[in-house]
């Protein structure tokens, strides 16, 4: 079955975004539970890659005060990696943010995915820093 692309706009693709986040970033990675969640999940846009009805992979976009737009919480199911499934969610949020006519768009790649970035048309901004006790780096594109 193909891989598609959707608006999280349910409160059950929601659910699904959510609990793949919590695998990739928690389980995985370690990231602190209370840190993979916050107050911006609820006005950001958020999409989903599905597999059939199974969520593999997932991003958000948050418009910033300054009409920047910030890409994060992108998690691909293991399984799904190296596939095109976090290229085809980055895709998706990019054209979201065309839409609603954000003209920059802002991400804190982990340090390890900054090539895929790239690829994108991402360009790093500043020096490494920590966050959640993971290397990161700001990366920044117009949209």
């Amino acid at each position: 079955m193909p891989i598609t692309v959707v608006a999280a706009d349910t409160a059950a693709l929601r659910a699904e975004a959510y609990a793949l986040r919590h695998r990739v970033f928690v389980v995985e990675q370690k990231v602190p539970v209370e840190l993979e969640r916050d107050a911006q999940d609820d006005a950001a846009f958020h999409a989903v890659a599905l597999d059939g009805a199974r969520c593999v992979g997932t991003g958000r976009l948050v418009r910033q005060p300054d009409g920047t737009g910030r890409i994060g919480r992108m998690a691909v199911d293991a399984a799904y990696r190296r596939a095109g499934v976090g290229a085809r969610v980055l895709a998706a949020l990019e054209a979201h943010a065309r839409a609603e006519g954000i003209a920059e768009i802002e991400l804190h790649a982990q340090c390890y995915v900054e090539a895929f970035y790239r690829r994108h048309g991402y360009a790093p901004v500043g020096d490494v820093f920590e966050e959640a006790g993971i290397a990161h780096v700001v990366m920044r594109k117009r949209a």
